[in-house]
This record gives C-alpha cells, sequence and structure tokens, in this order.
C-alpha cells in the first residue's frame, strides 16, 4: 500500500456538481476463507485506511496455499479480473508468509498487501500518546524483522554467504540486509526497554488504585462497538469518539458513580477477528487493564 506520512489517503473535498474524486488507493481484496465467512471485515479495514474496495475474490478453504495463499485457479480468475479493475493493489485477508507476498506480487503485477501490515498502518495513524507510539513502532519491527529473514533465507537458498555469495546475490545488497536487521534488533530492544518502564509505571498506577478500595471494571469488546461513547455517557467525560476502528489505542479510566458508590471504569483498546500477535505482545502492559479488572463489561 502506498503510504503518505501516516499511511492513509488524504481525504477529498470535491466541488459541488463535479465528478467523484477516484482514490489515490485502489484494492481488490481476496481472500482464502472456511465457508460461511465473508471480507466485511476487511473492507471495514481498507475504508479505515483510506482505502477504496474496487472488487474482491473469496476462496472457500480450510487453509491457504502455502505458496501463493489462493489455489491455480482462483488465482488466474484474480488474475484476468485485475485487467478490467481499477486496482493498484491487492489487499489479502490474512497475514501472509514472505514468500507467499512475493509470488502473489510476481503472478499480480501488482503490490500485495496482507491484513497484518493494514492494521499497523492504521494503530500508526491513530497513535497520539508517546506509549502508542513506542507500541506500534514495536509491532512494525517485528512484523519486518520477518520479512527480512525471508529474504535473507531466499538468498541463503541461491548459495549466498558472507564469504562465498552466490549467483545473483554478489554486491553490497546482502551486507545491507545483514546491517537493516541488526539495527532493527537493536531497535527492539531499545523500544521493549521503554516499554517494560511504561509497565512499570502502569503497575504503580495500579496498585494507586487498589488503596483507594474502589471497584474496577474495564469496558472490553470490538473496536468501533461503542465502548467510549458508553463511558462519556456514563461518566460525564469527553473522551475522543470517532467512528472508525481503532481510534482508541490508549486506555482511558473514569470514576463512575453508581448505586451511591465510586467505581472505575476503564475504556480498552478494541479487539477485532485475527488481531495480529506483534500488537497483542506490543500492547501487552495496556491490556492488562482489562486483566486487572474486578469486573469485565463486554
Amino acid at each position: 500500500m502506498q503510504r503518505s506520512r501516516n499511511g492513509r489517503s488524504a481525504p477529498a473535498h470535491p466541488n459541488d456538481g463535479a465528478a467523484p474524486t477516484r482514490a489515490r488507493q485502489r484494492a481488490y481484496a481476496i481472500a482464502a476463507l472456511p465457508e460461511g465467512d465473508d471480507l466485511g471485515e476487511l473492507r471495514e479495514l481498507l475504508k479505515t485506511a483510506g482505502v477504496a474496495v474496487v472488487g474482491q475474490a473469496v476462496q472457500h478453504r480450510d487453509r491457504p496455499h502455502p505458496n501463493t495463499y489462493l489455489g491455480p485457479g482462483k488465482l488466474q480468475e484474480v488474475k484476468d479480473a485485475l485487467k478490467g479493475a481499477d486496482a493498484n493493489l491487492v489487499a489479502c485477508d490474512d497475514e501472509l508468509s514472505p514468500r507467499q507476498e512475493r509470488n502473489l506480487e510476481t503472478e499480480l503485477g501488482v503490490p500485495v498487501i496482507d491484513r497484518t501490515a493494514i492494521i499497523l498502518d492504521i494503530f500508526a495513524g491513530h497513535a497520539n500518546s508517546a506509549e502508542g507510539k513506542v507500541q506500534v513502532e514495536l509491532a512494525q519491527l517485528e512484523y519486518n524483522l520477518a520479512r527480512m529473514r525471508g529474504l535473507w533465507t531466499h538468498l541463503e537458498r541461491l548459495g549466498a554467504s558472507a564469504s562465498q555469495p552466490g549467483i545473483g546475490t554478489r554486491g553490497p545488497g546482502e551486507t545491507q540486509i545483514e546491517t537493516d536487521r541488526r539495527l532493527a534488533r537493536d531497535r527492539i530492544t531499545a523500544l521493549r526497554r521503554k516499554l517494560a518502564g511504561v509497565k512499570g509505571a502502569r503497575t504503580t498506577m495500579r496498585a494507586e488504585r487498589e488503596r483507594a478500595h474502589l471497584p474496577k471494571l474495564a469496558m472490553a469488546g470490538y473496536t468501533n462497538a461503542g465502548k467510549s461513547t458508553l463511558l462519556n455517557h456514563l461518566t460525564g467525560a469527553t473522551v475522543g469518539v470517532r467512528d472508525r476502528l481503532f481510534h482508541t489505542l490508549d486506555p482511558s479510566t473514569r470514576v463512575w458513580r453508581l448505586g451511591g458508590r465510586d467505581h472505575l471504569l476503564t475504556d480498552t483498546v478494541g479487539f477485532i477477528r485475527k488481531l495480529p500477535h506483534q500488537l497483542v505482545d506490543a500492547f501487552s502492559a495496556t491490556l492488562e487493564e482489562t486483566v486487572d479488572a474486578d469486573l469485565i463489561l463486554h
């Protein structure tokens, strides 16, 4: 997916009477899904990311094809459909292996982006706090590091090594891959240290709340289900609310007066089907707010 500074397209402001503005990023959505599932969630993710969906193809199968995600017949169908579709990228409803992504791009002739990259892109655009930005950067680095490994493995299969480069792998490229991986690992280590400090600070805050002896309630559920709106309604808070996926990335806790007693009510990060494990790991300190609650409202 082509990205602007924060990964999304600028909103269009067409003049009255003018023809509709053509979206800069136009995706053909694909999925390998069990019977009964559809692409509704992926379409919502793409909409949140500022990408228009101009077509879709679903292949019902138990598991994706290991090399090309879709089977040969469905892949040819998508290839033919792209000739007439106004698409400049293909969006996949699962996280692809580096090999699958590379093979799809070769077969289809357009950039391919997977579900994890789309969600990470949305998180990057919505992260406002210092903590949120660190968490998103860590998740992105973990995701991209796996792709660096995939490229390095591909070179090794061609016979490349530091001492004896294989055919087609000689030159500065292999050294750059090693350098990029080392820099990424160093940055990941630094970010993990930062988040360890955040985790300690959150632990201290929770200990202070414990001393107040107030019941703790956490709202958990699907992203964009209205948790922040409910928090504002119940507590009189003014937490930011927007009709888009993953608008809330930082938990907000407010006092809720109920039955003549104060309660602590926390709005948490929303969930979604197939949430990338990189985000679960990176946002562990945030997710602990839910685990620590006396009662979870779902």
